[in-house]
């Protein structure tokens, strides 16, 4: 796994672990033995380590997570390459990640291509760099610089990472043999003071505020994660520890705190739990290794909202083009601007070049006929959640459009399979549902219906990477996978304030248990009207006429406390009150409104609810639980296939804590048992909602 050869008077070691050069058992070995070997080599008097393929080294091999180390230790690979007797260069290209950082590090010269990027993302799994990275970034640059980037875990670019100094030299081309040429320049050079274990952390004045600055910044940053603040107490420890040993003691020492936290776990779940999601399998029997995608370079969006337009945004910085449709001038326009808006946004935060947005709104054809999507090679319609109107709408696509052009629709809780009984092609109808703002938001819940072919499921989520999001197949089902165990959360904490409780004091038990935003402030923002409405048309096919004493809908039991509000006028941010009140229409100020108090008291009074105090222990179980049984429900109905898919879901779509790993996983920390047991006592209290029949 790593290739010995001599080139004049250099050894290259070279990485050939592909596809990432994963710092794998096979590695370490080969490192240990390519510096012994070039060390008794007489004609040797330099070594280069470099990488074969795309990168240098992109890090730990995630196959050994969990397992106990084998072989030699990075550290101990590491210290072989610093006491070289003959110079080491690291050469980097690609990227010098986590243990390939540290490696770098360990050398005694650094030179990297423009484009290469080095980081320590370990924080992200819930650990810090267990190598001497700690130890080691604060001595080559500054103690914030290293402070920053240990505990966000960002990339650098090349030229970045060598004005804080962790490179020596950045070259435009041909990296070996700009390596070799650096080498001839220092053979024969002392390595005293290139061995960083010798060099003193960079001076800090007034240490104990940079350090207190820090440290907030973090906490306020990561609130709730427990590694970022770790990774500071490790750079602390390079700066105060009496020696370079000592301070590495102290690093090994919170290292092993993190790897036995239950967070660690959680992250690294999560990070996995990601990956599987690629692995799908339809009941037919066909998967993502039988099914070729279709190729995919047009796409026609119907609908200009605020969803449709940010579906166009996401496929026009993949470099798609996109036909936008909409059925009034105005609304178009509305709708390009809305476009424009958001990719100038990119570019003021630099996250996207002038020229490149220049070149995605030449992509962009804006359009009021639906004739113009006839040779496009996909659609997403994303129009208003009525399943009469996107049937309407498909029966026409399904006329317009080319014969193998697939037809997706951004429904969130719609049966696909009505939706495509109104084409001739039901196998290359699907649903794409993206979360607000579709540019922002990584999930894209992919979901088939009876018909859906393979093929067309391996573009869709093909086409998800391709976007940059994270795609989970689903089946179809009402509201799929992510709202159906959302739906569950969400009715529970509206019977916990029918029950006692306020909505702040609901949300603040939630945001404490980590959720980025509580559940009634999020329905403030998304709207309370959009509720009402899918309620609406559901309670329509079921010839039901709503009302506030309305308590079953479905066969379960129904609160109409947010129709109430509704009713009132209060339908979210945008109109400046929902469940708070805003400082303005469209304000993110939400403060407590004694109105709503009083609405929930005459609500209660009016159908005879008696309330009392409800504990915070009970609002977590309740909510979390109710997702959890219906989650093992989309399992059971075979409408999600594993539990790392509706952990995605929760992760990615609404800010579950990702310390936490996903509500599946969280039960599983807790104990199924625990959580069963729990679950039968709820179903005593409140035998008329279903949600407490356990899976």
């Amino acid at each position: 796994m790593v290739d010995y050869k001599v080139v004049g008077s250099v050894a290259f070691l070279e990485v050939n672990n592909p596809p990432v050069n994963a710092l794998s058992l096979s590695v370490r070995v080969g490192f240990v033995e390519g510096i012994e070997r070039a060390n008794k080599d007489k004609a040797v008097k330099a070594i280069i380590i470099i990488g074969s393929g795309s990168t240098f080294i992109s890090g730990a091999d995630i196959k050994e997570f969990g397992k106990p180390m084998r072989g030699p230790g990075l550290v101990e690979v590491g210290e072989r390459i610093e006491t070289s007797e003959k110079p080491v260069i690291a050469g980097i290209h690609g990227n010098a990640l986590g243990g390939g950082l540290e490696i770098a590090l360990f050398s005694h010269y650094r030179i990297a291509l423009k484009n290469a990027r080095v980081g320590f993302p370990e924080v992200l799994i819930g650990i810090l760099p267990g190598a001497a990275g700690t130890q080691r970034l604060p001595r080559v640059t500054t103690v914030p610089v290293a402070m920053d980037l240990i505990a966000s875990g960002r990339h650098v670019a090349a030229p970045e990472a060598l004005k804080y100094g962790i490179l020596d030299w950045v070259v435009e081309k041909d990296l070996p043999s700009e390596c070799i040429k650096l080498a001839y320049n220092i053979i024969g050079k002392p390595l005293h003071d290139r061995r960083l274990r010798n060099r003193p952390v960079t001076p800090v004045e007034n240490f104990a505020a940079v350090y207190d600055a820090a440290l907030a910044k973090v906490t306020r940053r990561s609130k709730g994660f427990i590694a970022p603040v770790k990774c500071l107490q490790a750079v602390k420890a390079a700066v105060t520890a009496e020696s370079y040993a000592a301070g590495l003691k102290e690093e090994g020492r919170l290292f092993m705190d993190l790897m036995k936290s239950g967070q660690a776990r959680a992250l690294q779940y999560a990070f996995f739990a990601e990956r599987a999601t690629a692995r799908w399998q339809l009941p037919t029997g066909e998967n993502y290794k039988t099914c070729k995608p279709l190729p995919i370079k047009t796409i026609g969006v119907i609908g200009a909202g605020t969803m449709g337009s940010g579906i166009a945004v996401t496929a026009l910085r993949a470099g798609l083009s996109v036909t936008l449709v909409e059925q009034e001038r105005k609304f178009l326009d509305r709708g390009v601007a809305m476009i424009k808006s958001v990719l100038e946004g990119s570019v003021r935060l630099n996250k996207l070049s002038p020229k490149a947005m220049q070149k995605s709104m030449s992509l962009l054809k804006p359009t009021v006929s639906m004739d113009d999507l006839r040779d496009v090679d996909l659609v997403i319609e994303a129009v208003f959640e009525n399943l009469d109107l996107k049937k309407q709408i498909f029966g026409k696509l399904d006329k317009i459009c080319k014969a193998e052009t697939i037809l997706c629709s951004n429904t969130s809780s719609l049966d696909i399979d009505k939706i495509a009984s109104a084409t001739e092609r039901p196998g290359r109808v699907a649903g794409m549902h993206f979360f607000v703002p579709a540019y922002v938001m990584r999930l894209l819940e992919n979901v088939y219906g009876k018909a859906t072919s393979g093929t067309t499921v391996a573009t869709i989520m093909q086409l998800g990477k391709k976007l940059g999001q994270v795609s989970v197949l689903v089946g179809t089902c009402n509201s799929f996978v992510a709202n159906r165990t959302m739906s569950k959360y969400g009715s529970q904490a509206t019977f916990l304030v029918e029950e006692g409780s306020l909505p702040q004091e609901v949300d603040q038990v939630l945001t404490d248990f980590g959720m980025p935003m509580g559940t009634f402030a999020v329905g403030d923002l998304s709207g309370l009207d959009i509720g009402w409405n899918i309620r609406t048309e559901i309670a329509k096919a079921q010839g039901m006429n709503l009302t506030f004493a309305t308590r079953y809908m479905g066969g379960d039991q129904y609160s109409s406390l947010s129709d109430r509000l509704v009713q009132k006028g209060r339908i979210g941010r945008k109109v400046g009150k929902g469940w708070y009140k805003y400082d303005k229409p469209n304000g993110k100020v939400a403060t407590p409104d004694p109105e709503v108090t009083q609405i929930v008291l005459d609500h209660c009074k009016e159908l005879g609810i008696q309330r009392h105090k409800i504990s915070p222990q009970e609002v977590v179980e309740r909510t979390m639980y109710a997702a959890v049984n219906e989650g093992f429900r989309c399992l059971e109905d075979g409408v999600a296939a594993k539990p790392e898919d509706i952990d995605v879901c929760w992760l990615l779509g609404f800010g579950f804590p990702r310390y936490q790993g996903g509500p599946m996983f969280y039960a599983s920390q807790v104990g199924l048992r625990n959580v069963y047991d729990k679950i039968c006592q709820f179903h005593e209290r409140f035998p008329n909602q279903s949600i407490w029949m356990p899976s």
